[in-house]
C-alpha cells in the first residue's frame, strides 16, 4: 500500500467555462420557432381516468396541442420496459412493468404523466395545462413495501401473480446461517431505515425534441449520463424507428447520480411533440416538478440480525428486507436491489449469511439508482449491526472489526454472496484511519464537550463497494495538422474525464495537454458508448483508452517503417517518437499523423487518416474492481435541543492507482456531503393518500456549507489486478460510508442517555424526541 506521488495540479481544464457562464446546459439552448411544453400531472395516487377534457385548453391563447394517452396509443407510440430484470444477474423473472409515455385509464402515483399541452412560451403552457379537465375515479392507496404486501393492499398491477410483489431476491446459506445463530454466544436483531431519497440535481432534468420532416429523423438535446442508452430505449420501444434516426446530444450536465442514467417519459415526449406540431419543442423541470417525477434513490426497510461469539467472533447474518419500487419497476432499479445484499459481508470473513430483499410496487414515485445504488444500503446494515454488537459485548468497535476483516493475503476472496475481491489491505486501512484520527485521544475531546454541556460520540466505518460495469469504447484521433481528439463513450457531468483522460493521453504520447480536444456526447460523433455511472469510467474508459492508444501506435509503426526505410518490427515508440532500434533514424509521431492525410504517398497504401479504437471488454477489461475504504467520524449532540454538529470526519479511500488525486478527493467530498444529507436531513414522505409532504425545499432538506466538516482525506494504493491501469472507481465510495459513520457517531454519544436506535434522517426534532423518551423511561425506572 502506498501513498500516491502527483505533480501540483492546477485546475481542470473544464473549470474555466464554467466558473465563467460559459457552460452550455439544455436550458442554454434557444432553437429557431421553439415551442414549450409543459405536463399535465396526476393529482391522485391511485385512480382510474374516466375522461379527460381539453378543450377550454386547446382554445387558450398561445397554445398549438392538447395531447393525451389516447394520442399515443393513435399515433403507435409504445411503453417503456425495465432497462433490465433480476434474471439477467441470475436472479429471479420478477414482475415488469410496460410505462407508458403518458397514461391512458389508469394512475398509480402522484405525478404520472397524464397530458401535455404545447404552446408558444412557457407560461402558456402552463396555464393551459392548468385548464385540463381529468375525471378521475379514485381508488384506494399503499405507500409502505411491507403494508403492501399485505392480503387486502390495494393492487397495482392486475396482472401482476404475485400482488404487489415484483421479486424475491435471496442470497446466501439459510441452513448454514440457522446454525450459526444456534451456536453463538451472542445475537441480536435490530430494524434499519434507509428512507427514499431525491436525487436533487443542481441542473433539473431538460430536453428539446427536434423532428427534421425531410429526413423523417429526430433529434434529442438532454441532461444525460448515458445519451446512447436514451437512443436505444427511445428507438425501438416508443417511436419504434432505427437508432441512427435519433441522434441524442448531451451537453454540459449539471449533476446526474444515476437520476439521469435512464431516459425519463418527458425524452421521448419532446420529440413526439415535436413531430406534432412541426417545430422544436422544449421542456425543463421545476424543482416541484423535479421532487414530485424524478425517480427517488434508497427506500428500504430491513430486519437484520447478527450471531456472534463474546470474543468478537462474528459467525452469521441474517437480513429480510423490503425495497419500495414506487408504481413502476423502472430504469434501472435492478442494481440496487442486488447490491444491497450482495455487499452486506463488507469487508469481514462472515462465514455464514442469509438474505433477502423483496421489490414491492406502491403509490408513490419509481425508485431506481441513486449515488451508491443498493451499497450504501449494505453498508448501513452491517456497519450498524457491528456498531450494536460492538456495544453489546463491551468491546471496542475499531477491535471487533479488526478481529473479523479479511486478511491482505486472503486475496482473492469470495465473500458468501459470490463477490470476489481481487485486493485490498482492509485491516491496514483500519489501522492507519486509527492512527491518523486519533482514535486513542478520544477520550480527552470527550470530556472536554462535556464540560461545554454536549455529548460527544465517534464512529468508525469500513466499507467497500463493486465498480465497473459493462463494456466501453475509447477513441483517439489525429487531425491533419497533428493535432488530436479524443472520442469518448463514457461521459462526464461533474467528473473530470476531459482532464483526466486528456492528461493520460498527454503522457502516453508525449503531446502537449492544450492540444488534445476532448469529444463525449453525441450519437452521431461517438460510435457507441455506456456513459457514466456506478464508478466505471475510470476503469472501463481508462482500460479502452488505453487501448486505443495502443492501437494508435501500432498503425503508426506502419509508416514510421515506410519513412525510416526500416523492418517494422524495429519500429519502437517512446516520449513521442517513433525510432528504429539500434539507430539515430526517429520521426516524431505528430508528423507521423500528418503523413497519414497527404493527398499522396503511403497513405495510398496505408488508408487515410490515424486513429486507434480501444475496448474494455471481458477478463480483465470488464472485471469488476473493488474501491474501499475507512471514515472516521466524531460528533458533538446538545442534550437539550438535539443538535447535532459533525465536528471530525477522516476519509481514507483505496483507489488503486491514483489517475488525479485532486479529483478523486473532490469525488469523495461531493460523496459526503450527499452522504451527510442522507444522514440529518433528507427524506421523501408521503401521506396516508399518496400525496408528496415533501415537495419543495421548504420541506426536504438538503446540507449546506454549515453542515459540513472539514474533511481529512487520504488516498492509498493497493493496485486492482483485474485491469491494466491497476485503477479502482471513486464516484460512489463517500456516499457510501458517510451516513452510517454519522449514524453510529451519533448513536455511541446518546447510549449512554439510554437512545438505543434511531432513523435516518436524524434530524434535530427527532434526536430531540428520542432523548426526551429516554429521559422519561428513567424517570419512571
Amino acid at each position: 500500500m502506498t501513498k500516491p506521488s502527483q505533480p501540483p495540479f492546477t485546475g481542470r481544464t473544464e473549470d474555466r467555462r464554467f466558473l465563467t457562464g460559459a457552460g452550455r446546459f439544455v436550458d442554454d439552448i434557444e432553437l429557431g420557432r421553439q415551442a414549450y411544453m409543459a405536463l399535465v400531472l396526476s393529482t391522485h395516487a391511485h385512480a382510474e381516468i374516466r375522461g379527460i377534457d381539453t378543450t377550454t385548453a386547446a382554445a387558450m391563447p398561445g397554445v398549438l396541442a392538447v395531447l393525451t394517452g389516447a394520442d399515443v396509443l393513435a399515433d403507435g407510440l409504445g411503453p417503456v420496459p425495465p432497462f433490465f430484470m433480476p434474471k439477467l444477474w441470475g436472479g429471479p423473472d420478477g414482475y415488469g412493468t410496460l410505462r407508458p409515455i403518458l397514461v391512458t385509464d389508469h394512475v398509480r402515483c402522484v405525478g404520472d404523466r397524464v397530458a401535455i399541452v404545447i404552446a408558444e412560451t412557457r407560461d402558456e403552457a402552463r396555464l393551459a395545462a392548468e385548464a385540463v379537465d381529468i375525471d378521475y375515479a379514485p381508488l384506494p392507496v399503499v405507500t409502505g413495501a411491507r403494508a403492501a404486501l399485505a392480503d387486502d393492499a390495494p393492487r397495482l398491477w392486475a396482472d401482476c401473480p404475485t400482488g404487489n410483489l415484483s421479486c424475491t431476491l435471496r442470497l446466501g446459506d439459510a441452513a448454514a446461517t440457522a446454525q450459526a445463530f444456534a451456536q453463538a454466544e451472542v445475537t441480536l436483531k435490530r430494524r434499519l431505515i434507509s428512507p427514499r431519497v431525491a436525487p436533487s440535481s443542481l441542473e433539473p432534468r431538460a430536453c428539446i425534441g427536434v423532428h427534421d420532416a425531410a429526413e423523417d429523423r429526430f433529434t434529442l438535446y438532454t441532461s444525460s449520463q448515458d445519451p446512447h442508452g436514451f437512443r436505444a430505449v427511445i428507438a425501438r420501444n416508443v417511436l419504434k424507428i432505427a437508432e441512427s434516426r435519433l441522434r441524442v446530444v448531451s451537453p454540459d450536465v449539471g449533476g446526474g447520480f444515476g437520476l439521469k442514467a435512464h431516459m425519463h417519459p418527458e425524452d421521448a415526449l419532446v420529440l413526439w411533440a415535436a413531430r406534432r406540431v412541426g417545430r422544436p419543442v422544449k421542456w425543463t423541470a421545476t424543482r416541484s416538478e423535479a421532487l414530485l417525477t424524478d425517480t427517488q434513490g434508497r427506500g428500504q426497510e430491513v430486519e437484520a440480525e447478527i450471531a456472534l461469539d463474546r470474543d468478537g467472533t462474528v459467525r452469521g447474518v441474517r437480513v429480510e428486507a423490503w425495497h419500495n419500487l414506487g408504481a413502476y419497476f423502472w430504469g434501472t432499479a435492478t442494481p440496487p436491489i442486488f447490491f444491497s445484499l450482495q455487499l452486506i459481508p463488507n469487508t469481514y470473513t462472515i462465514p455464514a449469511v442469509d438474505l433477502t430483499t423483496h421489490a414491492v410496487f406502491t403509490n408513490t414515485a419509481p425508485m431506481s439508482v441513486y449515488r451508491g445504488a443498493g451499497r450504501p444500503e449494505a453498508t448501513f446494515v452491517i456497519e450498524r449491526l457491528m456498531d450494536e454488537a460492538a456495544a453489546e459485548i463491551g468491546m471496542d468497535p475499531a477491535e471487533l472489526r479488526l478481529r473479523n476483516t479479511i486478511a491482505p493475503e486472503a486475496m482473492p476472496f469470495t465473500t458468501p454472496t459470490g463477490m470476489t475481491y481481487d485486493s485490498g489491505d482492509f485491516g491496514g486501512m483500519i489501522r492507519i484511519a486509527l492512527d491518523r484520527g486519533d482514535w486513542a485521544g478520544f477520550a480527552a475531546r470527550r470530556d472536554a464537550a462535556k464540560g461545554r454541556g454536549r455529548l460527544r460520540g465517534r464512529s468508525i466505518t469500513s466499507y467497500v463497494e463493486v465498480a465497473g460495469v459493462m463494456n466501453e469504447r475509447m477513441e483517439i484521433r489525429f487531425d491533419p495538422d497533428g493535432a488530436l481528439s479524443i472520442i469518448a463513450g463514457t461521459h462526464s457531468h461533474g467528473q473530470g474525464h476531459a482532464t483526466v483522460f486528456s492528461q493520460m493521453v498527454a503522457d502516453w504520447l508525449s503531446v502537449p495537454l492544450d492540444s488534445i480536444r476532448y469529444v463525449q456526447g453525441d450519437t452521431d460523433t461517438v460510435l457507441i458508448g455506456r456513459g457514466t455511472f456506478a464508478a466505471r469510467s475510470s476503469m472501463l474508459g481508462g482500460t479502452a483508452l488505453m487501448r486505443a492508444k495502443d492501437a494508435l501506435i501500432e498503425r503508426a509503426k506502419d509508416m514510421a517503417a515506410i519513412v525510416l526505410e526500416a523492418d517494422r518490427a524495429a519500429v519502437e515508440f517512446s516520449d513521442g517518437m517513433l525510432r528504429v532500434t539500434g539507430t539515430n533514424k526517429a520521426i516524431p509521431l505528430t508528423e507521423v499523423a500528418k503523413l497519414y492525410y497527404l493527398p499522396a504517398g503511403p497513405a495510398n497504401a496505408l488508408g487515410i487518416g490515424l486513429s486507434g479504437a480501444g475496448t474494455a471488454a471481458g477478463k480483465p477489461g470488464a472485471a469488476p474492481n473493488y474501491p474501499n475504504g475507512v471514515i472516521l467520524c466524531e460528533v458533538e449532540v446538545d442534550p437539550e435541543t438535539g443538535a447535532i454538529v459533525v465536528d471530525r470526519m477522516l476519509a481514507l479511500d483505496d483507489v488503486g492507482r491514483v489517475l488525479n488525486s485532486t479529483i478523486c478527493e473532490g469525488q469523495i467530498h461531493g460523496g459526503i456531503a450527499q452522504g451527510l444529507g442522507q444522514a440529518l436531513l433528507e427524506e421523501v414522505t408521503y401521506d396516508e393518500d399518496g400525496q408528496l409532504t415533501s415537495g419543495s425545499f421548504m420541506d426536504y432538506g438538503l446540507p449546506r456549507a454549515g453542515h459540513m466538516p472539514h474533511i481529512e482525506s487520504h488516498l492509498l494504493e493497493v493496485p486492482c489486478t483485474t485491469n491494466p491501469l491497476g485503477v479502482k472507481g471513486i464516484g460512489e465510495s463517500g456516499a457510501i460510508g458517510a451516513p452510517v459513520a454519522i449514524v453510529n457517531a451519533i448513536l455511541d454519544a446518546v447510549r449512554p442517555l439510554g437512545v438505543g436506535s434511531l432513523d435516518m434522517p436524524v434530524t434535530q426534532v427527532r434526536l430531540w424526541s428520542a432523548l426526551r423518551a429516554a429521559e422519561e423511561m428513567r424517570g419512571a425506572a
